[in-house]
């Protein structure tokens, strides 16, 4: 016990030793609110409640793990239940299966999956050149899940074109999935809330499993895990919920703040514990990031504090372009080197994807070494989908998304017009695609060298499914085996299918790692946990690199030295929030976040131009470089020096035509040669190599002028 209590503050010790009832710590950036959760979870286990008993709940895999392995060592005890609020609810689905009605252990399906079966859903409907986009479908799917509304309660309350289209979409949608045994992540969480309302057995059941709920990040649960924590604490109301209003930056997506700002309401007896203190960043960070917060309204008033140094103030740096403010990172982060900051101790924040590329390419000209946080996951890459693929069609033979990704993976000679027509028959003849592949002989329409095909791969798929399940491992290298699939990149001359096949290869390792922390799972467990790996999850320190990511994925983390960029109005705050007082406030407390995940020193760049659709728009600096202290800030004004030729001859006329090698120049950018032209018209564009760096510009807006 004394290990558990050692080195907490006071208000951090009594949280964590709280006796029953509900407890509310509402917790500062940097102020130990996981820490809190961690050892609250070892006090517990330590004070004699059975490790089985708790329940402890994070929002990414890597926290839960961290967790458990804290809790370990400073209790030798394992077996508490800490996981991700999805994990836990296919967990807890798959021990009542039955009230499901899958004939088979469901899928989930990841977003890929699931953007693969509203497109099929958009085909069937004869929907598929409609202006709302799949994407589109599926983010009204979701916030209507995030509500817990059915299809037929979506389709009640439709009253726009848009809306019914989207009702008749959302219904053949959850049909689809039915049918294919398989679950989306919202619906992991709407089937665990619903069955908690709705079924005694279930509701009963996860009652008595637990006697004590701890919610980690509870400003970001969204309607149905606010359900799932309410009914689950029902019975003994031991509900530990820990969390920041000012950290919540997630309503796009679900998450609700009136869930962290009504705990009281919701729970009169609760106790309110405010961890105050910061021990991540300066007095003067800290200053600024709270004169930026205490400007909302939906918050809980605390004060933060700090015992670590005054530090410098926050660098509220202007520059003329965009293109000037990637160069003024550049040489923000050359100071900070001279400084003694390894590049590793940087990091660069955006609003936006697309602001990334403007500051790569300064890192790339000036030799700096970067790593981008939001690239594509290693589980979202092709081939290893394709693997995983073959692994969820062996434990769930009705999940046609993913048969259908492997039918011709590798390539088998089963072209789209055989797909086309196996489909027909089995709609035809209300087949399963499984069942459809084993009848191929009986289908007219097809070739009988097309049903041999077919048939080879559905004994393909035989053979797989009569494997062992465990160790997960040697399933993975069985696929691998039968298919080919790994020796074919490994035999292929192309330069990316190397690095494909030592993807696949990290699969095989992946799998291994699984079956040594896992020893008493299988295939299942090993696909719940690769398809609901997250970004964060994803992560891996670098010790080289200046990372760059977006302001949502810097949630979480800290770096010695932080670069926010386009801190003006349109982008923080985003343009489509700004008729919204609501979500103006969560732009700025996307831009609190960002700030306070500096420890050191902080920099916030704008551009007072910047290049949008090959148009260069004007801005202003945001409202909430306004907000910050005086004291706590330093203005400069930095702009690149650019030289501009002017003793050539300039013709005065916008171009209406241009070659190859014709000299231009840029009110911006200044002279450069014309690399190639595109197009024709109000359509035509140009590439232009400004003094070596190439631009991609619509001549209709790009305001350039021939030079002699």
């Amino acid at each position: 016990m004394k290990e558990v209590l050692e080195g907490l503050t006071q208000s951090q010790a009594e949280a964590v030793t709280h006796g029953d009832g509900p407890l509310l710590g509402v917790a500062g950036a940097g102020s130990g609110k996981t820490r809190v959760i961690t050892r609250r979870v070892a006090y517990l286990a330590a004070s004699g409640v059975p490790p089985y008993r708790i329940l402890a709940i994070t929002f990414t895999n890597k926290a839960a793990d961290e967790m458990k392995r804290r809790v370990a060592e400073l209790t030798g005890t394992r077996g508490a239940w800490i996981s991700t609020f999805h994990s836990m609810c296919a967990r807890m689905l798959r021990q009542f299966p039955d009230l499901l009605g899958f004939e088979y252990p469901f899928s989930i399906y990841d977003r890929a999956d699931s953007l693969a079966c509203i497109k099929a859903v958009l085909s069937e409907l004869g929907l598929a050149g409609s202006r709302m986009k799949p994407n589109s479908f599926l983010g009204a799917i979701s916030r209507a899940k995030n509500n817990m509304l059915t299809p037929a309660q979506y389709a009640e309350r439709a009253s726009s074109p848009r809306e019914k289209q989207t009702a008749r979409v959302y219904d053949l949608y959850q049909r689809m999935c039915r049918a294919n045994s398989a679950l989306d992540f919202d619906d992991l969480l709407l089937c665990a809330a619903q069955l908690m309302e709705e079924n005694d057995s279930f509701r009963t059941y996860w009652q008595g499993r637990f006697s004590h709920v701890l919610i980690d990040e509870y400003q970001d649960t969204n309607h149905p895990q606010y359900v799932i924590a309410r009914w689950l604490a029902a019975g003994h109301g031991n509900l530990c919920a820990t969390g920041d209003p000012d950290q919540s930056i997630y309503g796009w997506r679900g998450a609700d703040i009136k869930n962290i700002l009504d705990f009281k309401k919701d729970y009169s007896d609760a106790r309110l514990v405010k961890l105050e203190e910061n021990f991540r960043s300066t007095k003067t960070i800290l200053l600024a990031a709270s004169g930026v917060i205490e400007i909302n309204k939906e918050r809980i008033e605390r004060g933060l504090w700090t015992r670590n140094d005054k530090g410098t103030p926050v660098q509220v740096i202007e520059s003329a372009t965009d293109v000037d403010e990637a160069d003024a990172v550049v040489a923000g982060i050359k100071s900070s080197r001279a400084d003694g900051f390894n590049y590793a101790d940087m990091a660069v924040f955006y609003r936006t994807h697309a602001q990334s590329r403007v500051v790569e390419d300064s890192l790339r000209d000036a030799g700096m070494p970067y790593l981008i946080l939001d690239a594509v996951e290693f589980y979202n890459r092709k081939e290893v989908k394709d693997v995983v693929a073959y692994l969820k069609a062996i434990v769930n033979p009705s999940d046609a998304v993913s048969l259908l990704r492997i039918i011709n993976e590798p390539r088998r000679g089963i072209g789209p017009r055989t797909v086309e027509r196996l489909q027909a028959h089995a709609a035809a003849e209300r087949l399963t695609f499984d069942e459809a592949l084993g009848a191929a002989d009986d289908i007219p329409a097809l070739s009988k060298g097309a049903a041999r095909k077919l048939k080879d791969f559905a004994a393909l798929m035989g053979r797989l499914r009569g494997t062992a399940r465990s160790p997960v491992v040697e399933v993975v290298r069985a696929v691998l085996a039968e298919t080919g699939y790994l020796e074919i990149l490994k035999q292929s001359a192309a330069e990316e299918d190397a690095a494909r096949a030592e993807n696949v290869e990290e699969l095989v390792n992946a799998a291994a790692q699984f079956d040594l922390d896992y020893p008493e799972a299988g295939l299942e467990e090993f696909l719940e946990r690769v398809t609901l790996v997250s970004d964060s999850d994803a992560m891996t320190s670098d010790e080289g690199r200046v990372l760059l990511m977006t302001l949502h994925s810097a949630k979480g983390l800290e770096f010695p030295v932080v670069f926010i960029v386009g801190v003006q109005e349109g982008l923080l705050p985003h343009i489509n929030a700004l008729g919204s007082k609501s979500q103006v406030e969560e732009e700025r407390r996307l831009c609190y976040v960002g700030m306070t995940r500096a420890k050191k020193k902080l920099f916030l760049h704008w551009a007072a131009e910047r290049f949008t659709f090959g148009q260069c728009d004007t801005a202003n600096q945001s409202r909430f470089i306004a907000e910050i202290p005086a004291e706590a800030k330093q203005h400069e004004s930095q702009s690149v020096k650019r030289v501009i030729e002017y003793d050539e001859e300039v013709t005065g006329d916008e171009p209406d035509r241009l070659s190859v090698n014709d000299r231009v120049r840029h009110p911006v950018f200044g002279t450069g040669r014309v690399v190639s032209v595109s197009g024709s018209g109000a359509k035509a564009t140009v590439v232009v190599d400004f003094r070596g760096r190439k631009r991609h510009l619509m001549l209709k807006f790009a305001n350039l002028v021939q030079v002699g």
